[in-house]
């Protein structure tokens, strides 16, 4: 068996820790730079700046731990919506990912993500876990020229 094909039990997923936000920032800027090629170099410095006053201000964290390569991944709800979810791209799928945000929205009556239109692979990864289109915005939540997709899914 390939380590692709192999179950993800190898994961644990838990609250991420403070001092753990350095190291999450830099697999952020990896997994944005490998998947979001609409944004010029200076658009990534934007949202890392973004992403690092965000971090220290979600309340709900989670880290997926690989015991023999450390945290490969990481996703934040607040208030029933995925703010964000990234795995590092030598991570893509192998049920990263998955894991992450099945965790994550397991016990939410009903889930939401933005997902920038741009970025077919995630609008694919969450359509193929059961996320349907609500609506559609021009603009990011920053305000920027980068439409979003506002996604959904009932608990069930």
């Amino acid at each position: 068996m390939t380590r692709d094909d192999a179950p993800n039990d190898h994961l644990t997923i838990r609250p991420a820790d403070p001092a753990e936000h350095p190291a999450l920032l830099r697999l952020w800027r990896r997994a944005v730079e490998a998947t979001h090629g609409f944004l010029d170099p200076d658009d990534v410095d934007f949202y890392e700046r973004a992403v690092a006053s965000y971090l220290p201000r979600m309340s709900d964290l989670r880290v997926a731990e690989d015991a023999g390569r450390g945290v490969v991944g990481f996703v934040a709800v607040e208030d029933g919506v995925v703010e964000m979810l990234f795995v590092d791209p030598a991570e893509h799928g192998r049920g990263v990912g998955t894991r992450l945000l099945e965790d994550a929205v397991r016990d939410l009556p009903e889930a939401a993500v933005d997902v920038n239109e741009q970025n077919p692979g995630a609008v694919a990864f969450y359509r193929a876990r059961g996320f349907e289109e609500r609506g559609r915005s021009e603009l990011d939540g920053e305000g920027r020229p980068f439409p979003l997709l506002h996604l959904g899914r009932a608990r069930g």
